[in-house]
């Protein structure tokens, strides 16, 4: 004889707790006492019940769904912001919606219209939304929507990250204060990879450095483009003293086929990297570069979510968490 469908008061009666306790737990386990909530999770799992999310974002026009849309996962300089907010998203009872928006972001626009039609409370972006009636489509929505990676002049609500333009500078003066004076620039043609260039530019020859020689990528670069890139270099006029490199990976690819081709690093040639991967510390020679928390933007995302639920007016429009340069033995 098939058992009746498991309520919400067989869950209170089994963990001995009112209706109301196991309600607010499962819309926010964190308001819950620690054994309380462990007695729900008990009772729940013993009475195989499942909560009615539709009903209950129906009552409380809420859905408890977040959309975070990345570009891709695979070999990701997104992850750690992505793995810290799920977990801490998690812990207050959201449901996570990871949505892969393509390199050039080409499927954002529909995973946006998918996330607002499903009534996700927030959509978390990392890539730029380039596309107007997205943005204006956003804009008219109640959804909170957090704009990660980078600081927008103009966010569509809030926007949690660092300033490119900035990380370029840097780099620039931190090359300058080592007496490199021929750099050479390896970009991605992505709008903040092109930020990051422009600002080493702008700094570069503000100080009365020559425009750099560069070469630019127009798709996301791999460690093949690197390799390929150092080859495309002898065949320069002038060799440069460094090389700054839009990531991590162009930066390693670099790194091995001037090894292999016998040239000495960092005495012949330099080399910055970006984005800080686990490689940049475990290659010989480890690779100069600009640290992003990651994980620290996925926590502040996550923060202005949990301060707007609570009622409170953000009036900051950009949370910065700014950069680390890390010198290590390429530069």
């Amino acid at each position: 004889m098939k058992r009746g469908i498991p309520k919400l008061d067989d869950v209170a009666r089994q963990a001995g707790v009112s209706a109301a306790t196991v309600s607010r737990f499962l819309n926010n386990p964190g308001i819950v006492a620690t054994a309380t909530g462990e007695r729900i999770r008990a009772a729940i799992e013993a009475t195989g019940y499942v909560p009615d999310l539709v009903a209950g974002g129906l009552a409380s026009a809420k859905s408890r769904l977040v959309a975070v849309l990345v570009p891709d996962v695979a070999q990701s300089i997104f992850n750690a912001t992505v793995e810290a907010m799920v977990e801490e998203l998690s812990i207050d009872g959201h449901s996570v919606m990871l949505g892969l928006t393509g390199i050039e972001n080409a499927r954002m626009p529909q995973l946006i219209s998918a996330a607002l039609s499903r009534r996700a409370d927030a959509i978390i972006l990392t890539g730029i939304l380039s596309d107007k009636p997205s943005r204006d489509l956003l804009i008219g929505r109640n959804a909170t929507v957090i704009e990660t990676w980078g600081l927008p002049p103009e966010p569509i609500d809030v926007a949690v990250g660092f300033s490119h333009h900035a990380v370029g500078a840097d780099v620039a003066r931190f090359l300058r204060g080592r007496g490199y004076r021929r750099p050479h620039l390896l970009s991605a043609s992505g709008t903040r990879a092109m930020e990051r260039r422009q600002g080493f530019i702008d700094d570069w020859t503000a100080a009365g450095g020559e425009t750099p020689t560069e070469q630019m990528f127009a798709s996301q670069t791999r460690f093949g483009h690197g390799r390929a890139a150092f080859r495309a270099m002898r065949e320069l006029g002038t060799a440069p003293d460094v090389v700054v490199c839009s990531s991590d990976w162009l930066a390693q690819g670099l790194l091995v086929e001037a090894m292999a081709a016998g040239v000495k690093v960092p005495d012949e040639l330099a080399v910055v990297g970006f984005g800080n991967l686990a490689i940049a510390a475990e290659m010989r020679p480890t690779i100069t570069t600009v640290d992003i928390d990651g994980a620290r933007i996925g926590r502040e995302a996550v923060n202005v979510l949990r301060r707007r639920a609570a009622g409170e007016t953000i009036a900051e429009r950009h949370i910065d968490v700014g950069f680390r340069l890390i010198e290590r033995e390429s530069a």
